[in-house]
């Protein structure tokens, strides 16, 4: 059986959205993940409430926007995987996949999860002779970042089955679409 994650971020809630849009919400409530990584930007402490409320396991950094102090980085292990969390505005220019393979390596990390850039990808990376997955979100409630981003809510999906990764990508207005799966094997 496979530990199922949801990857979220970006909400800017109540700066630039109001809530977390309840498609979204719906979509992971009845997916029910084991748990769920957040990129930061939360804002306010009410959105990590909402997202307690979600999963068993809440896992979040800080973003540069936000008003509550959280972890600047964490790293989780889920089966045999090592996934790092970072917001990503620790990487200049925004996004830059080499530099986010950089920091993979430096935090000894298979799966980097990053936000910041409010662009969902799914890239992976060789980097000395180790494979490193980058994953980026996107906005949850699809707001414009500081570098611009993709102005469509998003989200993914991962499940994880021992050395196994499945990337579900979800992205949508009025309703969501499943717009990308990649799997990999470490």
């Amino acid at each position: 059986m496979a530990t199922l994650i949801a990857l979220l971020g970006d909400f800017h809630i109540p700066t630039r959205a109001y809530e977390i849009p309840p498609k979204i919400v719906n979509l992971i409530y009845s997916r029910k993940p084991h748990i769920i990584l957040c990129t930061g930007d939360l804002i306010e402490r009410y959105v990590l409430e909402e997202l307690m409320e979600l999963a068993d396991k809440v896992v979040v950094v800080e973003g540069n926007m936000d008003r509550i102090k959280l972890p600047r980085s964490q790293v989780v292990r889920v089966e045999d995987l090592k996934i790092g969390l970072i917001h990503g505005h620790q990487v200049f220019p925004r996004g830059n996949i080499s530099k986010l393979a950089q920091l993979a390596t430096r935090m000894k990390v298979d799966v980097l999860v990053s936000g910041h850039t409010h662009n969902p990808f799914i890239e992976e990376m060789r980097k000395q002779e180790r494979k490193v997955l980058l994953l980026n979100p996107g906005s949850a409630t699809g707001v414009w970042g500081g570098g611009g981003g993709s102005l469509i809510p998003a989200f993914m999906i991962l499940e994880v089955h021992r050395n196994r990764v499945k990337a579900l990508l979800y992205e949508g207005y009025e309703t969501l679409r499943l717009s990308k799966v990649r799997e990999f094997e470490f």
